[in-house]
């Protein structure tokens, strides 16, 4: 029976195990300490005139309080939380179209926020933190006295997060996700993964995405178990964590996976003795050799699965064993229904590539104050994603790319992945992302980003030449630029679109 609503969800745990904890000997917090602490934030919001349906903005760095503190606002508020690392643009830009009643910044910290905070004219409440109660346990404090319109606990109907999608290539569109949006995906990843109150997640992922909130948070907690949160993705750090809280199962992007494997050799003692029950990989494609090589470094099953902000993150999802994990594919339905749909919104049948396109109690509703995106994307339930897939005939969906990544090629469209896939499985590859860059004729030319494994050695023709064994010739990379890092956004995902620019790439 699904949780009416966040606060319920929080009610239902296990009263005397815990619910978040940190490394580092932090003690943890217990479900009851965090049931208190939700009421209790709830009842601080709702004395300075903040409740249901209103936006508390939150730029906290990751572990323990961002946790909790998305928890127990998004209990009796609408969370939205911000990246940190924004500059004083940025900030004003996002919390200009949030209209935020409250912004939570940490206690006594000077940055970029807080000053845009000012600027802005928006409140701001300040968090202190209290370890010594356990992890994640803080008291607000600051704005000014008042009486919200609709105080208390939200239900399942009331906002409890807004998120922007990426904006890569236009103005990034606000994403409101109900509660009920959220505590159907938390309750479908717990399915998907068979999570119990005996799990433990070590959570690497940015707890201002969608991945981290909702795959290692809201899931664990949806199931009665934990989630240590770290200070942030650290590969120098990954083993020394990993070692002391001992958990049962860690989720990430491909390129944190592809830097902890790069580091396991060195720690396989620790491998050894880790009750390790699964990894889990979403938000990128996951290299099918990758996939390969980190079940045998670590020998359990590599679950990938296939997120969306709009989907309050999962739509589908490699099963656990006995059924087939199928590297290359992001799995079966594992919630919402998917489906692929053509140009004129009809259903294809399988084996047909399309536009993956998905509808359930996890969808939001639609983006805000965007008709003409709404229009577009939404329609008798269904949401277009944006990815063109293709459904196996067991019903397990392989993502083809990213309908505005195709690169174009004098007419010739195909996408990107196709070259990743032979590239990543050349023995000298670590990492590979093949991006467009213009030309003057053509319109768009092929060109990659190549990181090699550490000792290995191979030339840009011998890359070439490899592609060209395996791919038609349009496909082939006319550039291959050797990098010790290919640049990521701030969730640690690689961006094909504005790649050329960067590497300073074009006719």
């Amino acid at each position: 029976m699904p949780h009416a609503s966040i606060a319920a969800l929080l009610e239902s745990g296990p009263p005397d195990a815990p619910a978040i904890g940190a490394p580092q000997g932090v003690k943890s917090l217990l479900y009851r300490d965090l049931q208190a602490l939700a009421r209790r934030t709830v009842e601080t919001l709702n004395s300075v005139g903040i409740g249901r349906g209103d936006r508390v903005a939150i730029v906290l760095h990751n572990g323990p309080e961002m946790a909790s503190s998305f928890l127990c606002i998004a209990a009796g508020a609408a969370t939205a939380p911000l990246n940190p690392g924004y500059r004083e643009k940025d900030l004003e830009f996002y919390l200009g179209d949030l209209q935020p009643k409250a912004l939570v910044l940490e206690a006594g910290v000077d940055s970029p926020a807080r000053a845009t905070a000012k600027k802005m004219s928006i409140p701001v409440l300040e968090l202190t933190a209290d370890r010594a109660r356990g992890a994640g346990w803080f008291t607000l404090s600051g704005g000014a006295k008042g009486t919200p319109a609709r105080g208390g606990m939200g239900d399942e109907d009331d906002p409890a997060l807004v998120l922007h999608t990426s904006g890569t290539t236009s103005r990034p569109k606000l994403v409101p996700l109900l509660q009920r949006n959220l505590l159907a995906s938390a309750e479908n990843i717990a399915r998907t993964l068979a999570l119990t109150r005996d799990d433990v997640c070590l959570n690497i992922m940015p707890l201002f995405h969608i991945h981290g909130l909702m795959a290692a948070t809201l899931a664990s907690l949806a199931a009665g178990a934990s989630v240590s949160c770290t200070p942030g993705f650290n590969a120098l750090k990954f083993f020394a964590w990993f070692d002391e809280v001992r958990p049962t199962w860690y989720t990430a992007v491909p390129t944190m996976h592809q830097a902890i494997l790069a580091r396991a050799e060195r720690h396989r003692d620790m491998i050894a003795r880790s009750r390790l029950r699964l990894i889990r990989s979403s938000s990128a494609s996951l290299p099918a050799p990758v996939m390969v090589e980190m079940e045998k470094t670590y020998g359990v099953p590599v679950i990938e699965s296939y997120g969306m902000t709009e989907a309050s993150h999962q739509m589908a999802s490699n099963p656990l064993p006995p059924r087939a994990r199928k590297p290359g594919s992001v799995g079966l339905a594992a919630g919402p229904e998917v489906a692929i749909l053509d140009e004129e919104w009809k259903e294809l049948p399988r084996g047909q590539v399309g536009e993956v396109s998905i509808r359930g109690p996890n969808v939001t509703p639609g983006y805000e104050a965007n008709p003409e995106a709404n229009a577009k994307s939404f329609r008798d339930g269904w949401f277009r994603t944006g990815d063109q897939g293709v459904l196996d005939e067991e019903g397990y969906l392989r993502l083809t790319g990213r309908i505005k990544e195709q690169i174009n090629r004098g007419g010739e469209k195909f996408s990107p992945l196709e070259v990743d896939e032979v590239l990543s499985s050349h023995p000298a590859v670590a990492q590979a992302l093949t991006f467009a860059m213009p030309h003057d004729k053509l319109g768009e030319e092929v060109a990659a980003a190549v990181v090699l494994r550490e000792g290995a050695k191979a030339t840009e023709r011998e890359l070439r030449d490899f592609c060209a064994a395996r791919l038609a010739h349009f496909k082939v990379p006319r550039k291959v630029v050797l990098l010790t890092e290919i640049p990521k956004g701030a969730t640690g995902k690689l961006q094909r679109i504005g790649l050329a620019q960067k590497l300073g790439l074009g006719s």
